[in-house]
C-alpha cells in the first residue's frame, strides 16, 4: 500500500473509533475516564493530520508536459502508400 492508502486507513480507523467512543460514553456516561479516552484520541486525530501534512510523497506529483496537437490538416502526401482502413483501395469500390 502507498503512504497515501496507509493514512487513509488509519483515518477511517481513527473515525471508527470515535463513533464507537461517542456509543459507549451515550450508554455509560461521561466521567473523568472518559474525557481522558475522548482526550487521546483527539491526540491521535491532531497527529495523523500532522502526519498527513508532513509525510513525503503526498504532494501531486507534477503534472507532464503536455503536447500540442494542431489544428491544421495533416498533408495528404503522408497517406499515399495507404489503404483507407474498412473501405479498401481508393480506385476501388466497397461490396
Amino acid at each position: 500500500m502507498s503512504v497515501h492508502d496507509e493514512l487513509t486507513s488509519v483515518q477511517r480507523c481513527l473515525d471508527d473509533l470515535l463513533r464507537s467512543m461517542g456509543r459507549l460514553e451515550q450508554q455509560i456516561g461521561g466521567g473523568l475516564d472518559m474525557r481522558r479516552v475522548r482526550a487521546d484520541a483527539d491526540h491521535l486525530r491532531e497527529s495523523v493530520a500532522l502526519l498527513r501534512e508532513s509525510a513525503p510523497g503526498l504532494t501531486k506529483p507534477p503534472r507532464p508536459d503536455l503536447v500540442s496537437i494542431p489544428d491544421t490538416p495533416y498533408d495528404n502526401s503522408l497517406w499515399t502508400d495507404s489503404d483507407d482502413e474498412g473501405l479498401g483501395a481508393r480506385d476501388r469500390h466497397a461490396p
